[in-house]
């Protein structure tokens, strides 16, 4: 990944012991994240002023710190939320806060951006929408995850739901617990007090799916997700479903209906285009508006 240029920063005054509590400055935010002492920021100051070099590039060539700590310090200084080094919250697949510059990240973007788009040109009102692929491992999981953080960057109240009542993965992709989760609310037994919040993610939350319960479909049918969504729905600007496959079972049609919006996921060389369309066709059918297909390779 290609380095970023630290910001130009005007002269920075010593800090007090706070050590820039609340400052947007690159030298406050790299003090407080604990990267940088007074000392070193007096050092830094004196050969920034002896080199004109922006700040966090200064503290570079002096080896006070390193690319991802500078990486870090910008996340933060423009609102882009980004795991420090070393950080266990969350997978390795959350590559839009273990690596918000990369390339991935761009295209998680990317689509966030397209689906403002279209939601706005069908002037939807409610941006709920649910990942959907044909068969296993394509990316939902993936895909629902980094798109719900990059939403969340954004500022966008964003609520992601794990509704794979069958193989759930996103408890482990951010690292939480999952012992109350969709199951629980769609049988009675918890309510919008089983949304957790991910606050180092930005304005995100995450509805787990909860212990696997016998009967997915009939669940996700009944009207507890209608209730739960019309509870929840005044907290969050935006909310994203994780669904089992389209192809084996009738879950990821229940739930786009009660979302309104889908995309359908396909991987190279690995989904068949008759399987796309059909699960495009059946959505469809479900009265959800296909907002569009993703195609993922790895």
């Amino acid at each position: 990944m290609a380095a970023i240029a630290p910001e130009k920063l005007t002269l920075y005054e010593t800090p007090d012991p706070a050590l820039g509590r609340g400052d947007r400055r690159i030298g406050g935010i790299l003090a407080l994240d604990g990267r940088l002492n007074a000392e070193d920021i007096e050092r830094v100051l004196e050969f920034q002023r002896r080199s004109s070099l922006r700040f966090g590039e200064a503290a570079l060539r002096l080896h006070l710190i390193g690319e991802e700590d500078l990486r870090c310090a910008l996340g933060r200084q423009y609102d882009i939320p980004q795991l420090l080094p070393g950080s266990e919250k969350g997978s390795k697949e959350l590559v839009a806060v273990q690596a918000p510059f990369h390339p991935r990240a761009e295209e998680m973007r990317a689509l966030r951006t397209q689906l403002l788009l279209r939601w706005s040109h069908a002037k939807v009102k409610q941006r709920m929408l649910a990942i959907t692929s044909p068969g296993h491992g394509e990316g939902r999981s993936y895909v629902a995850a980094n798109l719900a953080v990059v939403f969340s960057q954004l500022g966008e109240r964003t609520l992601l739901i794990d509704a794979d009542l069958r193989k759930p993965r996103q408890h482990r992709i951010f690292n939480i617990a999952d012992r109350v989760g969709l199951s629980s609310v769609l049988s009675g037994r918890a309510g919008c007090d089983a949304v957790q919040p991910v606050s180092e993610f930005g304005s995100l939350a995450l509805l787990p799916a909860g212990a696997p319960p016998p009967n997915p479909l009939e669940l996700l049918s009944r009207t507890a997700l209608a209730d739960f969504l019309k509870a929840a729905r005044p907290g969050f600007d935006v909310v994203i479903f994780d669904t089992p496959p389209a192809k084996l079972y009738g879950d990821a049609q229940s739930v786009a209906f009660q979302a309104g919006s889908a995309i359908v996921l396909a991987r190279r060389e690995h989904t068949r285009l008759e399987d796309s369309n059909g699960v495009i066709r059946d959505l469809s059918l479900a009265g959800a508006l296909v907002a569009g297909t993703v195609l993922n390779a790895f």
